[in-house]
């Protein structure tokens, strides 16, 4: 750039001019080829520097003056140039000539100086006298450079391409580099050491920014030849920071003085001149102090400007240029400056073209594209400040620009000076645009609009819409001054949805108000009506605003229509707010034909009161399969926004929901309405499927800049206070989906509520359910059962009927006096009818009073379930792996140990063709057992009736061979014992048929009248099979057992009789060489923990089928406690193998034991212990691991009670503790 290369450092050179000239270009391009790393004071980084020095001819009127030190006219080096080689010339002139440049330099102070002798070949050779070369350096160097030998340098045949010569100039070159910049530390060190302390005095008086200006920014142009842009742009943004530091120090009340030349009134406002790298110009005005508050900010940007350039950095010009005009406009306003109503407008104008064409002539059409972000803010800047003139000036009247307004187009347009030769040529330039915009409408709209679109297409494009339609905005309130609504109503509804949208409330009501003005304008009657309601009962609006545009509804409501005018109906969001509604009945469910009554809350947002004509509703229908009543098929339950309830059938509505709009709640999008959706099995009730669907999806996804049409609604006119319907068919209802108040000609329509509010109408089939009284009913004894009949849809006549089949097991009994209840649908009693009820052989009919629909129709009965005779029921079989074999259950039993007998009764109803089956489920409130006691020889049965119910009773008649006087009370969960001695006959039957039967009545019901029932208890005894004796013995040698001593348990099973045939069948024996044998097996188990059995415990044996056949069992036993122990438990039962498993061959002695297999811990007592086989090493072992995983399992089967005999039951054995031979020490102190 031409202009740096008068700001070079300069560098003075003496001696021979000739030679310096001859060597000039050669030394000016290699001095800036190689970098020097640049070391700074401070801490700052170092960093690399290409050198570049302007060479000029010592002259000693160039030298500083008077102390000064400005930098870009003070040399920072001197070099004496001389190729003197004769020594006599030396003596004569060179070494005076030297004294005399080393004088003036020691004069002036300066210490930074060099002595170049140049050597040439050729100059040797034409002088054959002189002395070698040496001996002239040596004596320069004694002569001038004693302490600084370095400062004399030899330059050997410059302009040759020699080896020598190359390394010569390197050489020179280096300690010039060198020296050059060890002179621009020092003396710029200097220079900021002066600087810094001129800044520190800026308190004191006459202290002045515009000479610390110019001392600043000759550092800044230092850096800026040095290349360090980012250097020098630090200069000028901190002399930024300073000056408007002080500025806000005069808005605060503390001025400087030096501040009064900058508030002098602004003459000229030619804008930003970018286009110059120093606006010389405005630097001389500063220079001068004469530069006011423009001038300065314009130089100022202007070198930032270029140094941003310089560093690549274009889009921070942008946004610093922004930041400076708003600032701008501020500073004139603090500083109180004088300036021409629009000058600064122009300013403004101008400025942000200039910084607009100064970036689109460093960078290329795709580069301004993909960075319009960084350039909107201009065009939108210029484009309000067009506006502002055109206001300014009448070029936006619709009658155009007035006298006065043209005299100030004049003053403004000469206020901007000449134009710049720079853009002279320029078409497009900033200083034409002005002037042909302010010249004519025309130009000022063409010129606007171009701008306006460039703006809003730019907004566009990086998304910015909110800024775009703000533009669009201002536009439309250029077509309204223009006279033009048609084109400002696009612009005025873009932006009002965008304010509508993001919830601007303040900007929607300006934007309305402007937006009824253009519909006024283009006698859009409903829209504008519509708008007006908007505005009347919109919050931000004074009194008298609200007033005059609710005034203008009531006009055209109170205008008599003409025949061809329709009702016009408007939104209702504005007018009136929904703040309550109330159901009655409170549960908003009711049948069909029934009555609900709704009662609205509304409040009214009009400024004044309004005289409501009519008031309608329309109600959405959607059909269910199910109601309230239990649904049976799908379900739906809202998932969305919920209307608060405060119970009592009050709905209350938040007043953020869309009727409550203020002006803003019309043009919002509807809320989502989500439901659940369940698919239920129409059998069980069983979810089979859910899901969730949107009821209002055609309101969401329909276009946003489309209008909905209100529909007038069909419903007539309906009382103010309240809404009564009388509702005949359908099951579900949204209420209401629309509703419309009237006002004259005009209908405020609410499309939705949101929240939706629902009621249902539920039509429900007549329903019969039989219910007990009590928890449980009891068996044997009058019970009370509870018949409801909801009448549903039918009506009950007289003569209608119920007819309930009769059963032998559970008659219906009846009384005269039986009276049924009505109840209403809500649950009120409405009155009590009498009850007939007849019964024939077969059917009971009972005769209903006659009953409206959707009422209860209750009554009682009282039914009795005779107890059926209760057989002997063996106990459980059991397999030997614990598994329970699985019989047919002929009764079940509950948690409480109660049979319980299912009832079932099968009625015909008047309103179905079809018969009814219900089932009663009645519980036996006795559970009786008996057992055969023996003493000696002597028997006894023991019968025990155990009260397993709730209630109390009293029992009469226990009765086995003979009748007892006694009349005993069993008490609730307790039981009654009774007993008889059997007598031994001659002929002993094979067993022996018992019924045991007693009466029974509860004992709240006992009186002298009170009825007992009978119950019956049948059971069997059977003949003794076997009988089992056990005897216990000390080891050899003690009297007695001791604790963990080995004791002999010998068990002895004895045949007592042959078996009947029927016994035969039933015990399976097995006949070998003639010898038939049945199988037995025992079990030894200590329940009580107080023995343990050692080996094994349990086994098979094979009975011999004769009389007083005996077998016996020798296993060993260990005490665990001492003292009087009861004998072990032996349990014996009945082996019975399985059909498909082959019979396991006995030992040759069949009264031996078959130890072959063992069953541990099997119990088959009540705690329910299992049982398992053990294989002992028999190959015939049932159950061994040879056996493959689900053959068939041998089983056990129990004896009955009786068939054996147990000689040692209750038998104990005196066990002694082991003696201790322990001996303990014990002191005692």
């Amino acid at each position: 750039v031409s202009w740096r290369a008068g700001s070079l450092p300069p560098v003075m050179c003496a001696g021979d001019q000739s030679l310096f000239t001859s060597l000039y270009t050669s030394l000016a391009q290699q001095l800036p080829k190689e970098p020097m790393e640049w070391r700074r004071s401070y801490g700052r980084a170092p960093k690399m520097i290409h050198l570049e020095a302007n060479f000029v001819q010592f002259k000693e009127e160039l030298l500083p003056k008077d102390g000064n030190r400005a930098l870009l006219t003070f040399p920072f080096l001197h070099i004496y140039w001389t190729d003197c080689c004769d020594t006599e010339m030396y003596k004569a002139s060179v070494k005076d000539d030297m004294l005399r440049w080393q004088s003036t330099l020691r004069l002036d102070g300066s210490v930074d100086w060099l002595i170049v002798v140049v050597e040439s070949e050729a100059k040797k050779k034409n002088k054959t006298n002189i002395l070698p070369r040496t001996s002239i350096v040596d004596k320069i160097r004694n002569d001038f450079c004693n302490k600084q030998s370095d400062r004399c340098v030899v330059l050997s045949d410059p302009l040759k391409e020699s080896s020598r010569s190359q390394d010569s100039w390197s050489s020179f070159l280096t300690k010039l580099r060198t020296l050059l910049l060890m002179s621009f530390t020092k003396n710029l060190g200097r220079f900021e050491d002066d600087m810094r302390t001129l800044r520190e005095k800026r308190t004191e008086p006459g202290w002045s920014f515009c000479d610390y200006f110019m001392v600043q920014e000759e550092l800044a142009f230092v850096f800026e030849m040095l290349q360090q842009f980012e250097d020098a742009l630090v200069q000028y943004d901190e002399l930024d920071a300073l000056f408007t530091q002080y500025v806000l120090n005069f808005g605060a009340g503390d001025g400087a003085n030096w501040l009064g030349s900058f508030c002098a009134p602004v003459k000229r406002w030619s804008g930003l001149l970018l286009r110059r790298p120093i606006d010389m110009e405005k630097r001389e005005l500063i220079q001068r102090g004469e530069a006011s508050l423009l001038d300065l900010r314009s130089y100022l940007f202007s070198r930032q400007c270029t140094l941003l350039i310089f560093l690549q950095r274009p889009w921070e010009v942008t946004q610093r240029a922004l930041e400076l005009l708003h600032n701008c406009v501020q500073e004139l306003r603090l500083l109180e400056v004088s300036v021409v109503q629009g000058a600064l407008d122009c300013w403004v104008f101008l400025s942000c073209l200039e910084v607009l064409h100064r970036i689109e002539g460093c960078c290329d059409r795709a580069q301004l594209e993909a960075n319009c972000s960084h350039t909107v803010g201009l065009w939108t800047y210029a484009t309000e400040k067009l506006k502002s003139l055109g206001y300014l000036c009448g070029l936006v009247a619709e009658k155009g620009p007035t006298s006065e307004d043209l005299n100030r187009t004049v003053d403004l347009l000469a206020g901007l000076g000449e134009e710049r030769p720079e853009t002279v040529n320029s078409l497009q330039s900033p200083y034409k645009k002005l002037n042909e915009a302010l010249s004519s409408v025309e130009a000022f709209e063409k010129h606007y609009l171009e701008l306006s679109h460039a703006a809003m297409e730019m907004y566009r494009a990086i998304g910015r819409m909110r800024s775009s339609r703000l533009i669009g905005k201002s536009l439309a309130e250029f077509y309204m001054k223009k006279g033009d609504p048609e084109r400002a109503e696009c612009f005025l509804d873009d932006s009002l949805r965008s304010y509508v949208a993001e919830g601007w409330s303040l900007q929607v009501t300006h934007t309305r108000k402007q937006m009824a003005e253009c519909q006024k304008l283009l006698q859009q009657t409903e829209d504008y009506l519509q708008t007006s309601a908007l505005l009347a009962g919109d919050a931000n609006l004074t009194e008298e605003e609200r007033k005059h545009f609710y005034q203008v509804i009531l006009t055209f409501a109170s205008q008599p229509p003409a025949p061809s005018d329709q009702t016009v109906a408007l939104s209702m969001a504005a007018f009136a707010q929904l703040r309550q509604m109330q159901f009655s009945p409170p549960g908003a469910v009711v049948h069909v034909g029934a009555a609900l009554q709704l009662e609205l809350r509304v409040r009214c947002l009009m400024p004044v009161a309004v005289q409501v004509e009519q008031l309608a509703a329309t109600l959405h229908f959607s059909l269910e399969q199910g109601g309230a009543r239990g649904r049976a098929g799908g379900t739906q339950r809202r998932t969305g926004q919920e209307p608060q309830g405060q119970g009592d059938g009050v709905v209350l509505f938040p007043q953020g929901s869309s009727l409550a709009g203020a002006g803003m709640g019309a043009s919002l999008p509807p809320a989502l309405e989500l439901y659940e959706m369940q698919d239920r099995s129409p059998s069980d009730s069983s979810l089979n499927s859910t899901g969730v669907v949107c009821k209002n999806m055609h309101l969401l996804l329909r276009r946003h800049d489309s209008s909905a049409s209100l529909d007038t609604p069909t419903a007539g006119a309906l009382p103010r206070s309240s809404v009564t319907l009388s509702l005949l068919v359908g099951l579900s209802f949204s209420l209401p989906p629309l509703s419309t108040l009237s006002v004259g000609r005009v209908q405020f329509v609410q499309s939705h509520i949101y929240p939706v509010v629902q009621y249902e109408v539920y039509s429900q089939e007549p329903q019969l359910t039989i219910e007990p009284l009590s928890d449980n009913l009891l068996a044997g004894i009058p019970q009370k059962v509870k018949f409801t009949i909801a009448t549903g849809h039918y009506n009950v006549k007289k003569g209608d009927a119920l007819q309930l089949s009769n059963t032998d097991s559970m008659p219906i009994l009846h009384s005269s006096c039986c009276s049924a209840t009505i109840l209403s649908s809500t649950g009120e009693r409405v009155g009590e009818r009498a009850l007939s009820v007849q019964s024939s052989e077969k059917v009971t009919s009972i005769s209903l009073p006659p009953t409206p629909p959707y009422h209860t129709l209750e009554f009682q009965l009282e039914v009795l379930c005779h107890i059926p005779p209760t057989p002997f029921k063996p106990d459980i079989e059991r397999l030997t792996n614990g598994e329970v074999r699985h019989r047919p259950k002929s009764h079940s039993q509950a948690d409480s140990g109660m049979i319980h007998i299912d009832q079932k009764v099968s009625i015909d109803c008047p309103w179905s063709i079809y018969s009814t089956l219900i089932s009663l489920t009645f519980y036996v409130p006795f559970k009786a057992k008996h057992s055969i006691l023996s003493a000696g020889k002597r028997k006894y049965i023991q019968v025990c009736l155990q009260n397993v119910s709730d209630t109390n009773f009293q029992l009469a008649d226990p009765v086995l061979t003979e009748r007892q006087p006694t009349i005993p009370t069993v008490c609730s969960q307790q039981s009654v014992f009774c007993l008889w001695e059997m007598r031994w006959a001659k002929h002993l039957p094979l067993c022996l048929q018992c019924a045991f039967s007693a009466s029974f009545a509860p004992v709240s019901a006992s009186d002298a009248h009170t009825a007992f029932k009978p119950y019956r208890y049948e059971f069997q005894l059977d003949r003794t099979l076997y009988s089992l004796k056990a005897e216990i013995l000390p080891s050899s040698g003690d009297q007695h057992c001791r604790t963990g001593a080995l004791c002999g348990l010998e068990v002895s099973i004895t045949r007592q009789a042959e078996p009947s045939e029927t016994e035969g069948e039933e015990e399976e024996s097995t006949e070998i060489e003639g010898l038939r044998t049945t199988k037995l097996m025992y079990e030894v188990v200590d329940n009580s923990s107080n023995w343990a059995v050692c080996g094994k415990s349990s086994g098979v044996v094979s009975m011999p089928v004769a009389a007083s056949a005996t077998h016996r069992v020798q296993m060993e036993v260990m005490p665990l406690f001492a003292g009087h122990l009861p004998f072990p438990n032996i349990k014996v039962f009945k082996y019975l193998p399985h059909s498909a498993v082959p019979a396991i061959q006995p030992d040759t002695d069949s009264c031996l034991e078959n130890d072959t297999m063992s069953l541990l811990d099997k119990g088959l007592d009540d705690q329910g212990d299992t049982a398992s086989i053990r294989s002992r090493g028999s190959i015939h072992s049932v159950g061994s691991g040879e056996q493959q995983r689900g053959l068939p399992m041998p089983r056990l089967e129990p004896f009955s009670p009786g068939q054996v005999f147990y000689w040692s039951q209750g038998r104990q054995v005196l066990v002694l503790p082991v003696t201790d031979d322990h001996v303990m020490e014990v002191n005692v102190t």
